[in-house]
């Protein structure tokens, strides 16, 4: 009997019966941060997971299955030009515009496939941060000033935040270089312009059935009015690309798209059951097969039984310490006003940090902001928590520990911080 290891154990029971025992139900804080996780999970289920986490999901199983390692590495590897990995992953990242959760599934893909770690985190930052409509409506709302500096700082912030994680685990990404060069090169299965083409069709269902809207009318409002018809035509075109190219079955794809329509009619319209019957159509397609559609599922399940569980505990987590935006956690909302007031070097810290480890789904920021401005915060913590906010949660740094471990993963949210701070401390002082 291994007697440390039993003792860490009835330590860890113990620990929990106290806890248990002293738990305290009853206590209208406490209820309320449980009905807040929940309230929180199940906002996050309804609004996040079925539109934008499994669409992401099958494209990192699509990363994995249909994109050669040669190609990730000859465009995103640790050897490849600068100019080309850090542009790739910040352009990248600024076309999906996706929210700090979402873009995991995608950093994943491309990470485990080769690419390096200052290109791969330039893309999981710029992901969330370089949003166009969030950086308009920044600008609109909360003026053009912190507008504009919300969007050099993003664009700044992604690569040299990739240059830096590069810089420090130079060793390790030299080793995995010298490994790469040793790998054949393998000839691609089918032209560029077809697998591009797919991935295209894949990110735009993605981007367009996310699509946010917009009260202030133009171009975004626009296309937020007719989303769904560009969805489902790209749907149709995913559809016939998945017969032609990747010779699925297509009576079962025909079967699929009817009941998609049935489902829609159904629930009288409502895209988010006609959208899952979709992806569970796509599972059933593909699942089972022994070729390069099955092995595309396989990835995609892969993904999802790693990043799903850290995900939804993540939440939960975040929901009982900070609430929903609006409502009350464990942590008084009141706390994070009286410390963001002014311009001091701790204030900034302060909306720095609670900037991480919140969550923000696209676009809320900007309201939450508004108020607390109004409230007394200073322009250089808004401009923090700007910077911090949209990249980080608690949720997001659980699931990229899984993925590139402890030390990168502080070294990550540690230099997100840090420059966030430095940024919002500096915009205080000049304006």
């Amino acid at each position: 009997m291994d007697k440390r290891r039993e003792l860490k154990l009835a330590l860890l029971l113990g620990g929990i019966f106290v806890g248990l025992y002293y738990l305290p139900v009853g206590q209208e804080r406490f209820d309320n941060a449980l009905t807040e996780a929940l309230e929180l999970t199940k906002w996050y289920a309804r609004e996040h997971v079925v539109l934008c986490l499994l669409p992401a999901f099958w494209l990192a199983g699509g990363i994995a299955a249909f994109v050669s390692q040669a190609s990730v590495m000859r465009h995103l590897g640790p050897k490849a030009p600068k100019p080309v990995a850090y542009g790739v992953g910040a352009v990248s990242g600024t076309i999906l515009a996706v929210c700090s959760c979402t873009v995991l599934p995608l950093f994943a893909g491309i990470y485990r496939m080769g690419a390096g770690l200052g290109p791969a985190t330039a893309f999981l930052y710029s992901g969330p941060a370089i949003n166009a409509l969030a950086i308009i409506l920044t600008a609109k709302v909360l003026g053009a000033q912190i507008g504009i500096a919300r969007a050099v700082g993003a664009v700044v912030f992604s690569v040299v935040i990739g240059l830096l994680m590069a810089f420090f685990f130079r060793r390790e990404e030299q080793a995995k270089a010298a490994k790469a060069a040793q790998m054949p090169e393998v000839p691609p299965g089918r032209p560029l312009w077809e697998t591009g083409s797919f991935f295209a069709v894949m990110v735009g269902i993605l981007v367009f059935s996310n699509w946010g809207t917009s009260d202030k009318g133009g171009f975004f409002a626009i296309v937020y009015g007719i989303k769904w018809w560009i969805t489902g035509l790209l749907a149709i075109a995913f559809g016939l690309m998945l017969w032609r190219w990747y010779r699925l079955s297509g009576w079962r794809i025909a079967l699929v798209g009817a009941a998609v329509a049935v489902v829609l009619l159904i629930s009288g319209g409502h895209p988010t059951w006609a959208f899952f019957t979709g992806i569970v159509g796509l599972a059933w397609l593909t699942a089972g097969r022994s070729d390069e559609s099955g092995e595309w599922f396989d990835q995609t399940w892969s993904y999802t039984k790693q990043i799903m569980p850290l995900l939804l505990g993540g939440v939960l987590v975040a929901g009982l310490l900070l609430g929903r935006p609006g409502h009350e956690g464990l942590i008084p909302s009141g706390w994070i006003g009286q410390s963001v007031g002014g311009n001091s070097l701790g204030a900034n810290v302060f909306a720095s940090v609670a900037g991480a480890l919140m969550y923000f789904a696209t676009l809320t920021e900007v309201p939450i902001l508004q108020g607390l401005l109004g409230n007394g915060m200073g322009s250089g913590p808004a401009l923090a928590l700007l910077l911090a906010g949209p990249a980080l949660s608690l949720p997001n740094m659980l699931v990229i520990n899984s993925i590139i471990g402890p030390k990168k993963t502080a070294t990550y949210v540690l230099l997100v911080v840090v420059m966030a701070t430095l940024s919002g401390w500096l915009y205080g002082i000049f304006f």
